[in-house]
């Protein structure tokens, strides 16, 4: 029962967006947040063709009606975002793809630590720092299933970080 609560509490809190996490087992997301854990994960992705990270862009950027047509799956094998509390200037995520790391700073690590906690993932602290931290993380983004506007054709799921 308590998890239901925590299901029913987070799609309150998302509006409406589907949100399914229990402890030390996969989360699933859907609808405007998945998309938006796609739309911030696709811009640092090497696997990605650039036609794919320009139509995630451009669904992200509120534009439905895109010339491509083929599902997008955004996938990182681990994201780790940490923001300081003590030294309040520290944003940074580092993202795995394979054995490619990409670390960033600033507004775009701030935007991935954001969208990981509208996702559900949990905050972890430590000295002086907050971390969110996710793995395995798979999206599947269908733009003709986005294009009908009835809130499908985004979902992903992640385990907990490690």
């Amino acid at each position: 029962m308590k998890l239901g609560k925590l299901i029913l509490a987070a799609s309150l809190a998302l509006g409406g967006a589907t949100v399914a996490q229990a402890a030390d087992t996969a989360s699933t997301i859907s609808g405007s947040t998945a998309l938006a854990l796609a739309g911030v994960v696709a811009p640092l992705s090497p696997i990605l063709a650039s036609g794919e990270k320009k139509a995630i862009a451009m669904l992200f950027a509120a534009n439905s009606d895109i010339p491509y047509k083929k599902p997008i799956a955004v996938t990182a094998d681990r994201i780790v975002c940490r923001t300081g509390n003590v030294d309040i200037t520290v944003r940074n995520c580092e993202v795995t793809f394979g054995k490619k790391v990409k670390t960033v700073n600033g507004s775009t690590a701030n935007e991935i630590y954001a969208t990981e906690a509208l996702a559900g993932v949990p905050a972890d602290g430590a000295a002086g720092s907050n971390f969110e931290s996710l793995s395995k993380l798979s999206c599947t983004i269908d733009p003709n299933a986005i294009r009908q506007k009835d809130g499908s054709g985004a979902s992903c799921t992640f385990q907990p970080g490690n």
